[in-house]
């Protein structure tokens, strides 16, 4: 999560952006990583065949993150779309532990991208619908635009969020719009609790090492290669071998024990979001099913 002084020189080097990227987890090798597109299609080249169902349409380019345009099963074409992102890349600043955001104002713009990672169009929040950092890390803008206009009008589709447990084993891409990069490996497997300084999640994701996502990848949609869909959100790594202490996230079991994977990388996972999102995308923190933390 922290916003480490050689990815916020590279990125005014090659984008000439003034805010530092938020992290999601800096990897020793992170340095050399492209952000072109030449780069995103050696990635699509060098990758399994099932990896065609994953490119960067539908990612966002935030100032210091990235994020995704998603719908969930239930979503309607009409509906106002709604773009994913981690709690910790907040404009407003990291929500409190135990804190839960909701019906935020919000005016963030966002750049949405094509399949080649080009920016095609600029789009507007009108309001944080939901801002975590307890049990999850995830914030959620709606914005002024419905999944209509911007199919019409940019030939992009939203990514559907799975509203089913990940497994195991399941050949993911993080797909990073701030860099316009993907990462690929697998699920390695789920931390009970993952602890990062002073917030705790629930049921995290574990990467394998192949992913080694940097500074500006959090709030990457993280997708099933299979399926094109959602199935958690990038968010942080331990970095330099640390335990629970900021940038370096420690598990710990249901028994307590406290392990540390310095190199690896997590995500939180984004099925128990769509029973939250009733009719017309509207929040319903009291929905059957929804989990999320209320304010």
């Amino acid at each position: 999560m922290r916003k480490p002084l050689v990815a916020a020189l590279f990125a005014l080097v090659i984008t000439g952006a003034g805010v530092a990227p938020a992290v999601a987890a800096p990897a020793p090798a992170a340095a050399s990583t492209s952000a072109s597109v030449s780069a995103v299609k050696a990635d699509t080249k060098a990758a399994a065949p099932t990896l065609q169902a994953v490119s960067l349409a539908g990612t966002v380019a935030l100032s210091n993150c990235s994020g995704s345009v998603i719908r969930f099963p239930n979503s309607a074409d009409s509906d106002p779309a709604l773009v994913l992102s981690n709690g910790h890349c907040l404009e407003t600043g990291f929500p409190e532990p135990g804190e839960a955001i909701v019906d935020q104002a919000s005016s963030r713009t966002f750049g949405l991208l094509n399949s080649a990672g080009t920016r095609v169009a600029t789009l507007r929040a009108s309001k944080v619908a939901y801002s975590t950092m307890t049990d999850t890390d995830v914030t959620i803008y709606q914005l002024t635009s419905t999944y209509t206009t911007i199919k019409n009008s940019y030939g992009i589709s939203a990514l559907t969020v799975q509203d089913t447990h990940p497994t195991v084993g399941t050949a993911i891409t993080v797909a990073s719009g701030y860099w316009k990069r993907l990462y690929n490996c697998s699920i390695d497997g789920f931390a009970y609790r993952l602890k990062e300084g002073d917030w705790t999640w629930k049921d995290s994701i574990r990467y394998t090492s192949a992913c080694n996502t940097i500074g500006g990848t959090s709030g990457s949609p993280v997708v099933d290669q299979a399926t094109g869909k959602v199935v958690a959100v990038n968010n942080t790594g331990n970095e330099d071998g640390e335990t629970c202490t900021v940038n370096n996230p420690c598990e710990v079991d249901a028994s307590g024990n406290v392990t540390i994977h310095p190199g690896i990388n997590y995500a939180e996972e984004t099925y128990q979001i769509p029973a939250c999102f009733t009719t017309g995308n509207k929040l319903n923190l009291s929905a059957s099913g929804c989990t999320l933390p209320k304010p």
